[in-house]
Formats: C-alpha cells, sequence, structure tokens
C-alpha cells in the first residue's frame, strides 16, 4: 500500500547557521514522496540512506568536524575524560569455565580495548590464549564468539569488523592455536554449536545485493560445516524451503539432540527437534506456530526440559519426552509465578533466576522437580550466571547493582556456599551513594517501577543534573548494573534515574505487548511521567534534566523530544530506530513488526507510526532540547540512516539556541565489540556535552 510517486533531482537547502554561532553543514534536500494509503508523505533526506555513496561519506565527515569542534571547546572535556579513564582503569576478570584439560577466563588489565582470553592447564600455568587486540591495529575489530568442541580440542571463533553483525568464523586447533582451514565468512544473528569434533552448525543469510550494512536480508538458513571441508560444501539443514528471517540450532550437551528454533519476528518462535543419535532421522516439530517464545535448556535422556511463555505469560519450564514432544503433552516442571523466569542449568540442577520488581530472584531446583533452596544473593540487585555443564562441581555468578561494581563469586550446587571469586579494585566508593526505587503514575494511572541513584545526602532542590534513562520494548527488562560512566556521573553530583517502562519485560508477556503496535505510545508516556515524578519530587528540573537511550530507547527518547520538547534540557539519542514507516526496509528490520507493526500493515497502522515517527514530527519553529545523536556508520541492525535523517530535520527546524549535533563513530556498529578507548570517548563528550548544555562551566563541586 506503499509507493514513490516522486523522485526528482535533488535541491540545496540553504546553510544553518544557528544554536551559539553553530554553522551546520549543508545538507542537501530531495524532493522524494511516498504515498500510503493516499497519503503523501515527502522524505527530503532520503539520499542519506545510500551509505556507500561519496556524498553521504562528505556529510558524515562535515557533521563530525562541527560536532566535534563544538565538544572541544567545553572546558573540563579533558578533565572529565582523566577521571574516566582512572576508573575505568582496574582489572576486570571473567567467570571462568572449562574446556577439556583447559580453563579459560577472559581478563582486561584496565583500558585494554578488548580483553584477552587466557587459559591455565592442570598445573596452573596460564597463557594468552586468543588477544582480539592482535586482531587490528585500531582496536575496531572485536571477538564476537568463542565455542569449544565436546572434548576441548578444537575451537571457532568468530569476528566482527567495525562492528558489524556480519562475521568471519576461523576454525582453530585449541591445543597448538594453529588455524586449521579457511575462514568462514559472511555468519550473521549466528553462534556454533559443535556436534563432536565431526563439525558445528552455525546460521547466516545469502550475501544481499547492494551495501551489505543496509540491504535487507529476510531468509535466514541453518548451515552444517564440516570439518576439511569447504563453507561452498556446507549443507543446509533448515531454512531452505521454510524462509524464516532468524533460524538458530544447537546440540544438547550429550551430543543427542540438533534443537532448532526459527522466527519471523523477535518474538514468538517455532521449535525443531532432530535426533543426532539415528541416521538420517527427521525433523520433528514440536511448537509449529509463532504464538509464543519456546527453547529447550536440557535434557535428561529422552526426557525435554523446555522454557516457554505458551499460557504462561510471567514464562515457564515444561517437560516433556521426546517420542511425544507436541504441547498437549508438556507438564509444568517449574510452574509459572507472579514473577517473569530466566532458567539456567548447571552442576546437574535447574536455577529459576526470576525479576521482581526488576531486581534477582534465585531458587534451585534439582532434576525430580523439587525445590532445592533459595540463593542468599549479596544485595539487592541483579545476578546471572548459574549455568555450566552437568558434572561441574563449582559454578559461577556475578552480581552488581547501580552502586556496587559487578563481582563474580563461586557456588557449591551441592552446599549452596556461595563465596567470592573475583572483586574488582574499583576507585568508587560505593557506601557514598544509594539507589531508592519508587512507583510513579503513568497517564492512565498505571504504576510504573524507577530506581534513582544518587550521592547520598543530595539536596532535593530541583538542581541536580540528572540522566534519565529507559528502554521500553522487545520483552527487555532493565535491570540495575553497575557502570564506570554513571559512576563518574554521580561523583560529579549527577542523579541516574532508570524507569522500567511497558514494552519491556520486567512483568512478563502482558507488560511487553502493553507497549507494542498500537499501544506504543503508552511507552512514551510512561517515560514522559517518569520525568514529571522527577521533576515534581525535586530532583532536578526541566533546566537539569536529560534523557537518554539507545536502538529501541533512541527511538523513545526521538518520539519524547518531539512530543514534550519542554520537557527537558538535553537529548540523547543513540543508534535510534528514527523513520518508523522504512523502518522494516532496512537488514533484519522487518522482524521487529511485532512490536512496532509496519506502515504497509493497515492505514490505522500506518496513521499511528506516523503520528510518532521522529522523523516525520520535527516541527520547524519548535525549540527543541539541546541534542547530541549518536550512531556509528557501521551499525547494520539500526542503519545510520535513521539518526542522518533525524539530525538534518532537527537542524533545519530548531528554533532558539540549542544545539543539535550528530556524533558519527567511524568504523563503529551497533554497540557490541566498541574498544575501550571509544567507549569512554562516547561517554566522555556525551557527559560533557550534557553538563555544559545544563549552564555548566567547570566541573560541579564533589
Amino acid at each position: 500500500m506503499k509507493k514513490t510517486i516522486l523522485i526528482m533531482a535533488i535541491t540545496t537547502a540553504g546553510i544553518s547557521f544557528g544554536q551559539n554561532n553553530i554553522k551546520y553543514p549543508e545538507t542537501k534536500k530531495g524532493e522524494t514522496v511516498d504515498v500510503y494509503f493516499d497519503t503523501k508523505v515527502s522524505d527530503p533526506y532520503r539520499w542519506l540512506e545510500d551509505d556507500k555513496s561519496a556524498e553521504t561519506g562528505a556529510w558524515v565527515k562535515a557533521q563530525n568536524e562541527v560536532t566535534y569542534g563544538y565538544l572541544d571547546k567545553i572546558p573540563f572535556r579533558e578533565e572529565l575524560k582523566k577521571r574516566m579513564e582512572k576508573l575505568w582503569n582496574y582489572e576486570k576478570i571473567g567467570a571462568p569455565y572449562t574446556e577439556g584439560k583447559f580453563t579459560y577466563f577472559s581478563k582486561n588489565n584496565g583500558l585494554q580495548n578488548q580483553s584477552v582470553i587466557y587459559r591455565k592447564d592442570e598445573k596452573g600455568k596460564e597463557e594468552i590464549f586468543l588477544d582480539p587486540n592482535t586482531f587490528s591495529k585500531d582496536g575496531t575489530t572485536s571477538l564476537g564468539g568463542l565455542d569449544f568442541s565436546k572434548d576441548g580440542n578444537k575451537a571457532a571463533y568468530s569476528i566482527s569488523e567495525g562492528g558489524s553483525d556480519w562475521r568471519k568464523v576461523i576454525i582453530i586447533d585449541a591445543l597448538s592455536k594453529k588455524v586449521l582451514e579457511d575462514t568462514l565468512v559472511d555468519v550473521k544473528f549466528s553462534g556454533v554449536s559443535w556436534l563432536g569434533n565431526e563439525g558445528f552448525y552455525y546460521s547466516s543469510y545469502d550475501k544481499p545485493k547492494g551495501s551489505e550494512l543496509s540491504a535487507k536480508t529476510d531468509q535466514h538458513k541453518l548451515y552444517f560445516h564440516k570439518l576439511g571441508t569447504s563453507q561452498k560444501e556446507d549443507k543446509v539443514i533448515f531454512g531452505a524451503d521454510q524462509k524464516r528471517r532468524y533460524v538458530g540450532g544447537y546440540v544438547t550437551e550429550d551430543n543427542h539432540y540438533l534443537v532448532i528454533t526459527a522466527a519471523n519476528s523477535t518474538y514468538g518462535n517455532e521449535l525443531y527437534i532432530k535426533d543426532l543419535t539415528t541416521p538420517n532421522s527427521p525433523i520433528i516439530t514440536i511448537v509449529d506456530n509463532f504464538n509464543s517464545d519456546n527453547i529447550i535448556i536440557d535434557n535428561d535422556g529422552s526426557k525435554l526440559f523446555i522454557e516457554t511463555d505458551f499460557n504462561a505469560p510471567n514464562k515457564r519450564v515444561v517437560s516433556v519426552d521426546f517420542s511425544n514432544p507436541k504441547p498437549e503433552n508438556w507438564k509444568d516442571f517449574i510452574k509459572e509465578t507472579e514473577n517473569v523466569l530466566a532458567p539456567s542449568t548447571g552442576g546437574g540442577y535447574l536455577f529459576a533466576n526470576y525479576t521482581k520488581d526488576a531486581v534477582s530472584l534465585v531458587l534451585q531446583y534439582d532434576y525430580n522437580g523439587k525445590l532445592v533452596r533459595e540463593i542468599k544473593l549479596p544485595a539487592v540487585g541483579t545476578a546471572g550466571g548459574f549455568g555450566g555443564k552437568k558434572h561441574e562441581k563449582v559454578l559461577y555468578y556475578s552480581f552488581t547493582n547501580y552502586t556496587t561494581p559487578g563481582s563474580i563469586f563461586s557456588f557449591d550446587p551441592k552446599s549452596g556456599k556461595s563465596e567470592v571469586y573475583q572483586k574488582p579494585k574499583v576507585d568508587f566508593k560505593s557506601e557514598d551513594y544509594e539507589s531508592k526505587q519508587v512507583f510513579y503514575t503513568s497517564k492512565d494511572r498505571t504504576k510504573i517501577p524507577m530506581i534513582i541513584t544518587y550521592k547520598k545526602g543530595t539536596k532535593l532542590d530541583g538542581k541536580n543534573p540528572t540522566i534519565l534513562y529507559g528502554y521500553g520494548g522487545f520483552n527487555i527488562s532493565l535491570t540495575p548494573a553497575f557502570s564506570i560512566a554513571n559512576a563518574v556521573w554521580m561523583e560529579n553530583g549527577g542523579v541516574y534515574a532508570v524507569a522500567n517502562l511497558r514494552g519491556g519485560g520486567e512483568y512478563g508477556k502482558k507488560w511487553h505487548d502493553a507497549g507494542t503496535k498500537l499501544h506504543k505510545q503508552n511507552v512514551f508516556d510512561d517515560f514522559i511521567a517518569a520525568a514529571e515524578y522527577l521533576i515534581a519530587q525535586k530532583y532536578t528540573s526541566s533546566d537539569f534534566l536529560a534523557i537518554r537511550g539507545g536502538s529501541n530507547g533512541g527511538l523513545l527518547v526521538g518520539a519524547t523530544m518531539t512530543q514534550r520538547p519542554d520537557l527537558v534540557k538535553v537529548a540523547l539519542p543513540a543508534v535510534g530506530v528514527m523513520d518508523m514507516l522504512r523502518y522494516h526496509t532496512f537488514t533484519a528490520g522487518a522482524g521487529w513488526a511485532y512490536d512496532y507493526g509496519t506502515a504497509q500493515d493497515n492505514k490505522e497502522m500506518f496513521e499511528y507510526l506516523k503520528g510518532y515517527s521522529p522523523v516525520q514530527n520535527v516541527k520547524k519553529g519548535v525549540k527543541y532540547p539541546a541534542t547530541m545523536v549518536t550512531t556509528g556508520d557501521h551499525d547494520d541492525r539500526v542503519v545510520p540512516a535513521h539518526s542522518f535523517k533525524f539530525a538534518a530535520e532537527l537542524q533545519d527546524k530548531q528554533t532558539g539556541d540549542n544545539p543539535v549535533l550528530i556524533r558519527i563513530d567511524v568504523k563503529a556498529g551497533h554497540g557490541a565489540g566498541k574498544s575501550v578507548a571509544a567507549t569512554i570517548q562516547e561517554n566522555v563528550d556525551i557527559q560533557a556535552f550534557t553538563l555544559y548544555n545544563m549552564g555548566f562551566k567547570a566541573l560541579p563541586k564533589k
């Protein structure tokens, strides 16, 4: 129901002069007009969608020159960077895991761009196994994943170049660390799952025509790569005949079954299983629709354990025999509760990690379904881990909250005893800060939780610089976690608030669905109400309030600032989905339709999307907040054209003195794998821009 009726020669918009005497780059305007259900919608910056063009490259360079010219003039930016680097510079060690005769773990000495994979042998001798810092000189090539064969003798690791979701897979002899064969290329949205030492399963798309960073990819396939053969010979296991946007495959720990998941959207999947012990066995369908999320988390012989939200919005674990695995035969193993479940397995036990009002509660079960114990956590916060192989005698879990740096604990599943395994030495006095959970009322009277963190003794006088962060989508829960960047913000007198908006997963599927499609406005209303609560309670005021979010959270910020430009002083949308009429035409964007709907669905959906889409709702003559849009030129998840077009609209139409800048990381993607140096600089620039536009000429006194 959409057609493009006019693409005329591009004309030139006048050079913008404006806020703080900023001279913005010249941005051309085209005359592209699309028609949706007899409604004309202009798209003057369509040309910025061409990420391969010299014109777009020149625009990116010109915008960065203006942005960095502005940032360079902020008097306390360098001081902020020194403190950020000092606080960031501590040793970070990951939880250990055993593969074959070695124990592996990640370690970063503090400011290394990428964490290094180390290993110890049975005598305790330590050596570097993989150092991603050697992958590229500038730190922009990162380790995407590392998977071992069952005996630990072989490994496959993936790398991401420039932050792209497209990966290369390198296969090595884990004992000698020597490369075994040619690198696999063009792998995307995939792990690696070994079948013995024979080979492994992985997923990918056919390479699209046009730009690999923006062209649509919508047919995912599961392959098997047999060691010693060419990638061209890899066999398609699933997805050749069944067109699905997301396909995954993994082998159970006992090498007995291949589990296949298939989906067309980010919610709801089909579930299949194949017996690997019987030659030429068929792929058996367990779930044949997309109405629920389903995953096999373990098996005990032929008994399967499935995590599902089928008839259980907060999720449950069911058991069923492989011989007859259809949903009508499922039996509750861990029943649904009022809290949202995320199970894991390890050491011969199942762990039910519940989210209760956005914080963790963990229960341990045996394989007979008997509750063994509630695990005593160090404090109120977020626990993760409790996973491992069945034979493991010791498991590990992490714990963190907004004032506590992430620590790793060892856990004895037999006795239930926890001990500190690794506690980071961070130059931050956690005891000087506090977190408070509040429940505020949204526009429709729904109660929304929010955690507010700040220095003890902070005076509630409406003058505290405050960052309000949100996401509100895709069933993702925001739970308490420590951040060096947020620690620096709070050291400088800042308040950090995180609202648990509808659309997220904090209260299960009903909470998620309440922020999707024709209910998406609920998410923005929840965020606006959070800002109003912070102002009413005098944590801050509109002059000292910034809103921040990334990806779907970037959309949140874009929609909030266009609907309520008076509400905040600073807007910080990162890698946001800003053009809601066209998001589904890029890379895997069509898979987000469960949350958003598309402009092609029907007239009502089109009008609803057009009503809040940030790109289409920037209006001439409005005073928008001081805005710094951030994105990466290699973002092939949410293509940078979203941010480019939004920034161009704002620069063209902004009224008043608030600056509108776009900061574009070069050779960077959606965020994963970004180097430590780049991450620090981005956070420094965001905080410097925020404080400077709140009127600070020096860092606030501590």
